[in-house]
């Protein structure tokens, strides 16, 4: 398993406990002395990376999510999915290193371990129209261009 994976699944671990916790302003809260043990700094810091994006333009990303799943109440949709398609927004939207085609297949390949056996489609079908809405991830919302 790659490093990148690695920290995606950190990510959504640390974000699906916060979904619980009243103090999510810390990641480092979140992550138990076993996992911090197996943790390689390159791991750690995408990890990091990816839980202060999706805390720092949660709004933003959750109205993006919110555009495209016809048919469903945000509250339905399972913690997993909603947290892997939060990291997977904030990398889509923001990242500009990383190839949409890249954290798609990563997002699916997380929600295959962690989601249910619809996480995998559902998780695409979204994913698949966020990043059509951004093709040029120079091409951020307003707001988000200011920010970058």
């Amino acid at each position: 398993m790659g490093l990148r994976r690695q920290a995606r699944e950190c990510a959504l671990q640390i974000l699906f406990q916060t979904e619980f916790e009243k103090d999510k302003n810390n990641s480092d809260l979140y992550i138990n002395d076993s996992i911090k043990e197996k943790l390689v700094p390159e791991v750690k810091a995408f990890a990091d990376q990816l839980v202060k994006g999706v805390r720092d333009h949660k709004e933003e990303i959750d109205a993006i999510i919110n555009k495209y799943i016809e048919n469903w109440a945000p509250s339905r949709i399972a913690i997993v999915d909603r947290n892997i398609l939060r990291f997977a927004t904030y990398e889509i939207v923001y990242l500009i290193e990383i190839p949409s085609k890249v954290t798609m297949n990563e997002a699916i390949e997380v929600a295959k371990i962690y989601g249910n056996e619809n996480s995998g489609g559902f998780i695409n079908g979204i994913l698949d129209r966020i990043q059509r809405e951004f093709p040029d991830k120079t091409q951020m919302p307003k707001k988000s261009q200011e920010m970058a």
